[in-house]
C-alpha cells in the first residue's frame, strides 16, 4: 500500500459493488443504483411495504391490567 492512498477507500469500494436492484454497476448520479429506474423500484418496494420487518403484538402488562379493569 503506498503512502498516499487511504487505509479506507470508500470510493473505490463504491464502484466495485453493484446495483442492488438489477445488479449492473452503478451510477454516481444514482448512487447505490445504476439507474433512475432502479431508483424508482426501491422507492416502489418501500411505498409498498415490500421491505418492512414483520413484527408480532403481544399485549403489555399494563394493557391487561386496563383492559381488564374496563370491563
Amino acid at each position: 500500500m503506498s503512502a498516499s492512498s487511504p487505509a479506507n477507500d470508500n470510493a473505490r469500494t463504491k464502484q466495485a459493488r453493484a446495483c442492488p436492484i438489477c445488479g449492473r454497476p452503478r451510477d454516481a448520479k444514482y448512487d447505490p443504483f445504476c439507474s433512475r429506474r432502479c431508483a424508482d423500484v426501491d422507492l416502489y418496494r418501500w411505498l409498498n411495504g415490500n421491505y418492512a420487518i414483520p413484527a408480532s403484538e403481544e399485549p403489555d402488562e399494563e394493557r391487561r391490567d386496563v383492559k381488564g379493569a374496563d370491563e
